[in-house]
């Protein structure tokens, strides 16, 4: 299985250096799309750049990197994701092992090696409530929604995932074409939930993957803020999602 990687980078030339570094050994074809000026420094040997011109959503970005790759499948990385070696590896030979595996995703840590729960369920409306309201000045999220979070399940073998962070992801790219990538109508946030959402809905599966471990320095912004821009992305990221998917409405816990 040929490997293409996309990383989208936003300004950040140090952390999309590191990223490469340990990312485009692992890998056949590297792409760097760069949404703002000046956002990409020096590049390994064989990179590509694909300048957005104006600044767009992360999932049009992907798209557009994803449209000009050769690989089988498409890494699809965040400049603050450093792969550990032979996660692309084992990524890809969970979905090799398996033909209805569209999305494969690691284990994410945070960079002092505490694990990080990117392995999640659908979104429910009480959930929701819960993580992105000042609810959660009084209902600790991690506590309510463990079962959102699924931190009572650990798996060490290859685990079916409803959704998976978008921070690094393995797409197969017969996937892609057939659900025509992300939506581009999301900013930031809600992408990548829509994505798994649509690819379980046409019989693609997604599958956690422990044994890719990949180093993830996850800023959650909106999980610490409330009312900054990012906010009222992923504001408009849920709402379109519920337009697209009302019959989530039903999922209430």
């Amino acid at each position: 299985m040929r490997i293409s990687a996309v990383i989208v980078s936003h300004g950040q030339p140090l952390e999309l250096s590191r990223c490469l570094a340990a990312l485009a050994p692992q890998v056949d074809e590297v792409i760097v799309v760069a949404n703002l000026p000046g956002s990409v420094g020096v590049l390994p040997e064989g990179a590509r750049v694909v300048e957005s011109g104006s600044p767009r959503g992360y999932g049009a970005n992907v798209n557009a990197g994803a449209a000009v790759s050769t690989g089988d499948a498409v890494v699809a990385a965040n400049p603050d994701a450093t792969a550990r070696p032979g996660a692309v590896a084992a990524l890809a030979a969970a979905m090799e092992a398996r033909p209805r595996c569209g999305i494969a995703g690691p284990q994410l840590l945070y960079p002092d090696g505490v694990w990080q729960p990117s392995r999640r369920r659908f979104p429910t409306v009480l959930g929701t409530l819960v993580r992105r309201t000042p609810l959660r000045w009084i209902l600790d999220p991690k506590r309510v929604q463990r079962r959102h979070y699924l931190l009572d399940e650990r798996p060490a073998e290859p685990a079916e995932a409803d959704w998976m962070l978008g921070a690094f992801l393995l797409f197969r790219r017969e996937m892609l074409e057939e659900l025509g990538g992300f939506d581009e109508g999301f900013r930031l946030y809600g992408e990548d939930i829509d994505l798994c959402y649509r690819a379980a809905l046409a019989g693609w599966e997604r599958w956690y993957v422990p044994a890719a471990v990949v180093e993830h320095a996850y800023a959650a912004e909106i999980d610490r803020r409330f009312l900054t821009r990012r906010t009222l992305w992923h504001l408009r990221g849920m709402l379109r999602f519920i337009r697209k998917h009302p019959e989530r409405l039903r999922a209430l816990v």
